[in-house]
């Protein structure tokens, strides 16, 4: 391991919790059986916070969808408002293995926050995921007096594959017009299928966590053809996208050992040339999921950086 050096020591014992290893179509059925085990024995916090399942009807597009649908308890106005999409690398995953994350957020920032259940990858891949993030995400806006939620402080966040669909829903909305994003809020995204192939990648990226190899599987499961492609779609590959002009203001973070370091600085850069306002964090010796460390100096700075950014972009 080249980077073992680098990583931050008072990561390492969460590390250690979490083995590293290749995702493949052949350990795809145990993997997800092992987090829905892991998530049946999570305790839900002790918060005032609301949690209700709603069902968004199917479209031309998609099937009808779940969303969570978690507020404040007894909120009596209007709320600013946040879809969430999960991360797993568009294989894995439920709305449910941020149900703690959730709670918290909404308690500490007095916002709407709904979760959305979208369809994965490879049963359902490209554009399933996209679209049913979209169908979502209109839904909410269509239906935003009822919600109680105010479309003009509706915004998109996700981690990993969700902060990649995060990325390329905030290019959909743009494109279709018919829903404004007020912010795109992405968490080490996922967003370019082209790191899978690099001729030169990165000697100290991608040695934990999520690996090269988990990444090809993951984007191969995604686009059902090898990544790498001529024909990739913006919207399965938001750093695809040539035009990132009229997308919302971008929060990015990403750790310095991530394997999506590079494509994470590159679409940074890329929207501030494109004259989008962009808040970029890398943190040193941080590999993927960095933050599940809960009681790291640096998870915990992470954390208040994007709880800070969260509020700026939905209260102003």
């Amino acid at each position: 391991m080249r980077s073992a050096h680098l990583i931050d020591p008072e990561l390492q014992p969460a590390l250690d919790l979490m083995p590293t290893f290749d995702l493949s179509a052949a350990n795809l059925p145990m993997v997800r059986a092992g987090i829905e085990a892991q998530l049946a024995e999570l305790p839900t916090p002790d918060l005032p916070v609301v949690l209700e399942t709603i069902d968004v009807p199917a479209t031309a597009r998609t099937p009808a969808l779940r969303v969570f649908a978690y507020r404040p308890m007894n909120a009596s106005s209007v709320l600013p408002a946040i879809l969430h999409i999960h991360g797993g690398g568009y294989v894995v995953g439920s709305p449910k293995m941020m149900d703690n994350a959730h709670r918290q957020t909404v308690a500490d920032l007095g916002c709407a926050l709904f979760a959305v259940e979208y369809r994965l990858a490879p049963e359902s891949p490209f554009p399933a995921a996209i679209e049913d993030c979209y169908a979502a995400l209109a839904w909410l806006h269509a239906n935003a007096m009822v919600l109680a939620i105010d479309p003009a402080r509706l915004g998109v966040m996700g981690e990993s594959a969700g902060g990649g669909l995060a990325a390329s829903l905030a290019l959909l909305t743009r494109d279709r017009g018919q829903v404004p994003l007020a912010f795109q809020h992405l968490i080490y995204p996922a967003i370019d299928d082209r790191t899978c192939l690099l001729p030169d990648p990165h000697p100290f990226t991608g040695e934990f966590i999520w690996t090269r190899a988990s990444n090809i599987f993951g984007w191969s499961s995604l686009l059902g053809a090898p990544p790498g492609g001529a024909d990739v779609s913006i919207y399965a590959a938001a750093a695809r996208a040539m035009d990132l002009a009229g997308l919302p203001p971008a929060y990015i973070a990403v750790g310095a050992l991530d394997l999506f370091l590079e494509e994470n600085l590159d679409y940074a850069r890329r929207l501030t040339r494109a004259g989008v306002p962009v808040e970029l964090h890398v943190y040193p010796g941080a590999v993927h999921g960095f933050q599940q460390a809960l009681t790291a100096r640096t998870s915990i700075a992470a954390e208040s950086h994007s709880r800070n950014a969260l509020r700026r972009a939905l209260y102003g």
